[in-house]
């Protein structure tokens, strides 16, 4: 439990932030799996459109640290892949 004004009000803080964070987390969450559904859809060009989207996204997650930028890097790579496998496949 803080016991000082200064933890007291670090603790508030750390409440609103970790609410911040939780939100720009599931932001990400969901344009992932926005691309994912696209590709599930087997739209190409509308998984392309939906991806270039969710790249901006991922990247300014990352960009506020979040999430790592490896792992930023990861869900493109993957969503990216998931993407050109398509057109293998179509």
């Amino acid at each position: 439990m803080a016991n000082s004004a200064q933890a007291r009000k670090r603790a508030r803080q750390a409440l609103v932030a970790r609410a911040h964070n939780a939100s720009l987390r599931s932001r990400l969450r969901t344009a992932v799996k926005a691309v994912r559904k696209a590709v599930d859809a087997g739209d190409k060009a509308a998984a392309q459109q939906v991806f270039q989207q969710s790249v901006s996204i991922i990247d300014s997650i990352a960009d506020k640290d979040i999430v790592h930028k490896n792992v930023a890097a990861r869900h493109k790579s993957r969503l990216s892949a998931a993407i050109k496998a398509m057109g293998a496949a179509a």
